[in-house]
């Protein structure tokens, strides 16, 4: 029997990894009594007793989180933002490439991709392996994410009974063009400039679509959408989670593959322009999802159980 704790339960991701893995036979999940939810010791013990821990914390919280693992077989996924550029943790992305995933098989500490650098990092790390785009590449990304993504605070504002009408439209932030996602879109696709990043939260709980344009001309070779087609679709050949759909026409939900792991690469345009786009449920392979991918992998495990 598999050992789990999710150190966080309470909040959005740890409460879908509860519920996903509460659906198994060979898994036990470890709690504590909500007077002992914060308490260190208690948290330390559970920590050391689990075969795999998943931190669903702000930063701070899960670094000191993994300061309190002792037990040199416990598999610790962060679900933060703290470890994802971190030396010696594995990037939890395992169909970007042969290294990826089995760095995920053979990682104790494994940082979970964020929503919106999943998308982004999908498009972008095979133009760059492939040689297609250069690391200098100007790239632009714009993102649309359901309100789930904003936190426990984010999705009671949106849920207020009284709320301003201003949350009825897109609301468009992250404007001084720091976002916490880039620094690992540039350092997982190798990019020496950074990319301009504008996300969006939306009306509507859960479900996500990031888009990378693209000028043929400024990349290193010059390709079509039906070319760029093909390199994405030979390297996510064999994914079980990532596929390449057919070129879009008329509209682009975000929310065609909630409650799945699943994530859909789509490309439009022609010879000149090309438009990247990634759908997918921010809760799952933006988040709880891709973090219950990861924990099946380290053990040894179906990476498809749960999903």
């Amino acid at each position: 029997m598999i050992k789990v704790f999710i150190d966080g339960s309470a909040g959005t991701t740890g409460l879908r990894i509860r519920e996903m893995l509460g659906r198994r036979e060979d898994v036990t999940l470890l709690t504590l009594p909500e007077a002992l939810r914060k308490d260190r010791e208690a948290r330390r013990e559970a920590i050391n007793a689990a075969d795999a821990v998943f931190l669903c914390l702000p930063d701070d919280a899960a670094r000191e989180a993994a300061g309190l693992v002792e037990n040199e077989h416990t598999v610790v996924i962060d679900a933060s933002t703290a470890h994802r550029v971190a030396d010696g943790w594995a990037y939890g992305f395992p169909e970007l490439s042969a290294a990826h995933r089995d760095a995920v098989r053979k990682g104790k500490r494994i940082a979970n991709p964020g929503c919106y650098a999943s998308g982004f990092i999908a498009l972008v790390y095979p133009l760059i392996a492939a040689g297609i785009a250069p690391k200098d590449y100007p790239f632009v990304c714009h993102a649309v994410s359901g309100y789930s993504g904003a936190g426990k605070k984010g999705i009671a504002e949106y849920e207020a009974a009284e709320r301003s009408p201003l949350y009825d439209t897109p609301r468009l932030y992250a404007l001084s063009l720091e976002h916490k996602h880039l620094p690992e879109m540039r350092k997982v696709c190798s990019l020496t400039r950074t990319p301009v990043f504008c996300p969006y939260v939306c009306d509507y709980y859960c479900g996500m679509t990031v888009s990378v344009p693209l000028f043929s001309e400024l990349l290193c070779v010059k390709v079509t959408a039906a070319d760029v087609k093909e390199v994405l679709r030979a390297h996510y050949d064999g994914s079980y989670f990532i596929s390449v759909g057919e070129e879009p026409s008329g509209y682009v939900s975000a929310n065609t593959l909630n409650g799945t792991n699943r994530m859909e690469l789509l490309v439009g345009g022609g010879e000149e322009r090309i438009l990247l786009t990634a759908r997918f449920d921010n809760l799952g392979k933006g988040a709880s999802g891709a973090a219950i991918q990861n924990m099946n992998l380290a053990l040894g495990l179906d990476e498809r159980l749960s999903l």
